[in-house]
């Protein structure tokens, strides 16, 4: 770009950058990117351990304060500027070019490690065509004398999931050796993913009308199901009924930030890329707003579903303890068979052990409660292959309910795969070290074979772990961090006054108070405490992880265990790398300018502006 104010910065041509076929295709790209797997397995589940319906106070005010705020700004970002995230950086000031730079590489090290997690969900779909299913049943000791030692002490959902699928090992510094099982997944993941994207929005933009809309008829197949399963109710009622008491615990309301923020997809680079493919005269206000509550209420809707399954388990297994009890007590008394019931249960023990005390301890029954059922809460990977696969077992035609449930995370996470991969190859298309010359199908390809090759390691032994600390510290910590330098660079070095005119000239209307609060004050506030907060935690608890040992002395509970050193100096490594980038490439500019350099791509964002930038753009008016 050109110092010369007379001379407007030099943008594609409009036939030259591909573009959505519709508007309906953008909104569905964007709320496939930001509706994925957290939606289902981790939503709920903040709900049921923080306070049921309680939740959703924090929730909704993170949402209005953090979450559209931030969204708005980068679909409006990408829209202006008609860049990936690093160069849209790069025209704002060549000193925030590493938040674009950090951007990017988050995205890089998520990809990684989000598509091994669909290769779990292939490997399940796969096995979903079995009958009866390979996780409801314990294979054979090696002498074939009796069930397999691991399975029979834990479950068989646990045996699978842990022996079958991922063979894991004790500890995460035993590597153990490549699944052959899981590397065939892996490539046919990366297979479909390369497919989807060979020639970016122009594919990915086809394929989305399936996997953003799928999931939610799915959902809506196991909702209506799920309602008619007996106990569906209590666990409605568990996971909806508020208890305010909760919200006076800081962990609850931070919680409640995190999740807003990562559920929306925010700081990844790849909301920034679709949006850039908008002509520049289009609502992006509207579009935020719309992109965020149908997040939100698709999270609410996953939840009903999820919760009347995890009830119909629990009342399963409260039933099944009551079954087991009812018999000890009729062949212990010799009483006529159906003389108890689970309805006249408790009237009877009342009787038995107020008259037969001794008798009743010598049986050592167990207690069953419901309630403790319903309390068995868990999140992530143990939501889907262990509590909902344990449940699926139980239910009539386990087989299709089985393939439905793994199609629908699949699709779920393959449209968020799209934004990611989105968020690495936009950039690296209009980076200058790459030539115009080399075929889209080519480029897309070969960052599809390197990610594969290097998420080889995760089907290792040891791999599930490698993924749990990618995702606790690379898919985390430096989001927080690219978010807070987003909106303090568009507002204090871009400035206020300037966006607001940009936003104004793209949709038509004027800034309000809202936003212009939100942007300048609350959400860099909030983003700033959450930080502290998240960092506080961190260090209060040193990192440890859940190891699954068959000869841990608590089997199957798990074995708790501490990170060793250079474990930790990954994790910290993880969480640095992407961040780096923002003072690093500062610096870099800082030395030039402060040497003579004079570059030539620099434009002071006194002359850059959104309305010029766009006026040789020629689009229809909304």
């Amino acid at each position: 770009m050109s110092k010369d104010l007379s001379v407007p910065p030099e943008i594609p041509k409009e036939d030259g950058r591909p573009k959505w076929d519709n508007k309906f295709q953008y909104i569905l790209s964007c709320i496939g990117f930001a509706v994925g797997l957290g939606n289902v397995w981790r939503f709920p589940y903040l709900c049921q351990i923080h306070g049921g319906g309680a939740f959703l106070i924090p929730y909704f005010i993170a949402l209005l304060f953090e979450g559209i705020p931030l969204l708005h700004l980068e679909l409006a970002l990408g829209q202006c500027l008609r860049k990936g995230s690093i160069g849209a950086w790069n025209t704002i000031s060549p000193y925030l070019g590493g938040v674009g730079v950090g951007s990017w590489m988050v995205s890089v090290l998520v990809s990684l490690y989000y598509n091994t997690v669909l290769t779990w969900v292939m490997w399940y779909f796969i096995n979903s065509f079995q009958e009866p299913l390979p996780w409801s049943v314990c294979p054979l000791n090696e002498n074939r004398t009796g069930l397999n030692e691991e399975c029979y002490e834990s479950t068989t959902v646990n045996y699978f999931w842990y022996r079958k699928t991922l063979n894991i090992t004790p500890d995460v510094t035993e590597s153990g050796t490549l699944q052959w099982w899981l590397i065939l997944c892996l490539a046919t993941c990366w297979a479909i993913v390369y497919l989807c994207t060979i020639r970016g929005i122009e594919t990915t933009g086809k394929a989305i009308y399936v996997t953003a809309i799928f999931p939610y008829l799915v959902l809506t197949i196991f909702l209506i199901h799920g309602l008619t399963l007996p106990g569906a109710t209590d666990g409605l009622v568990y996971l909806f009924t508020p208890n305010l008491n909760t919200l006076k615990n800081p962990r609850v309301w931070l919680d409640a930030a995190t999740q807003i923020f990562f559920s929306l997809s925010l700081a990844f680079g790849g909301l920034i890329a679709f949006s850039s493919y908008n002509p520049p005269q289009n609502d992006c206000e509207k579009d935020a707003v719309t992109v965020a509550i149908v997040n939100s209420m698709t999270s609410l809707y996953a939840s009903i579903p999820v919760f009347s399954v995890l009830g119909f388990k629990a009342t399963t297994g409260y039933w099944d303890c009551l079954d087991r009890n009812i018999i000890r007590i009729i062949n212990e008394f010799d009483l006529p068979e159906e003389s108890i019931m689970r309805q006249n249960y408790t009237a009877w023990i009342s009787f038995l052990n107020s008259s037969y005390p001794e008798k009743i301890a010598g049986l050592k029954l167990k207690g069953c409660d419901l309630q403790e059922f319903l309390d068995q809460s868990v999140s992530g990977t143990g939501l889907a292959f262990i509590i909902f696969t344990q449940a699926i077992i139980l239910m009539p035609g386990s087989q299709a309910w089985a393939i439905l449930f793994f199609v629908m995370l699949f699709s779920l996470g393959l449209s968020s795969m799209f934004g990611n991969i989105e968020g690495v190859f936009t950039p690296l298309l209009e980076l200058q070290i790459i030539s115009k010359s080399i075929p889209k199908e080519l480029l897309s390809g070969i960052i599809c074979l390197i990610c594969f090759l290097i998420a080889l390691c995760f089907t290792l032994g040891s791999g599930s772990y490698w993924i749990d600390i990618f995702d606790s510290y690379a898919g985390s910590l430096p989001l927080l961090v690219i978010a807070f330098f987003e909106v303090t660079g568009v507002v204090y070095v871009y400035k206020m006054k300037r966006f607001s005119k940009d936003v104004q000239w793209m949709t038509g209307r004027k800034l309000n108070l809202y936003w212009q609060i939100t942007w300048k004050f609350i959400s860099p506030l909030l983003l700033l405490i959450v930080f502290v907060a998240f960092v506080t935690l961190q260090i209060q608890k040193p990192p440890s992880y859940a190891a699954w040992n068959p000869k841990y002395e608590g089997f199957p509970m798990k074995e708790e265990k501490a990170y060793p050193p250079w474990v930790l100096a990954i994790c910290v490594l993880l969480a640095v790398l992407p961040c780096v980038f923002v003072p690093l490439v500062a610096l870099f500019h800082l030395i030039k300018r402060m040497h003579g350099s004079k570059d030539p791509s620099f434009v002071p964002p006194e002359v850059f502006s959104c309305q010029g930038a766009n006026s040789n753009f020629s689009h229809p008016k909304e």
